[in-house]
């Protein structure tokens, strides 16, 4: 794995090395080398990193309240990431707590999930 993948990305080079080339999906090594490096298409790392890295922003409507399912249905966040990441902090406070599901305005999930860290783990 080259330092050419991590500068085309902008990630660290153990970034790719320990998380992203661990992926299932990762394409497999062209049949020649440069010295001790693996070479990759990078056309097929490209389609790789926008079906697993790169997050799309969800199109939320800034003023619409969503619960937990309905965030994990639009962006692929789980409700139980959504109930661990409140329980660390790293989620805020519910924007409605009248019914039984808290809901969140829109607004409030673009402005985390804008914070979030890219694909961390395997799918």
């Amino acid at each position: 794995m080259g330092p050419e993948i991590a500068a085309r990305h902008g990630r660290a080079e153990p970034t790719i090395r320990n998380q992203w080339a661990r992926h299932p999906e990762w394409p497999a090594p062209l049949p020649s080398q440069r010295g001790k490096f693996l070479l990759f298409d990078p056309a097929a790392v490209g389609r790789f990193v926008a079906a697993n890295v790169d997050r799309q922003a969800a199109d939320l409507e800034p003023r619409r309240l969503y619960t937990a399912r309905e965030i994990e249905t639009l962006t692929g966040i789980t409700a139980a990431t959504i109930r661990a990441d409140r329980s660390k902090g790293r989620w805020p406070a519910a924007d409605d707590t009248t019914g039984r599901a808290h809901r969140w305005y829109g607004a409030t999930v673009t402005g985390v999930l804008a914070g979030r860290r890219p694909y961390r783990g395997r799918k």
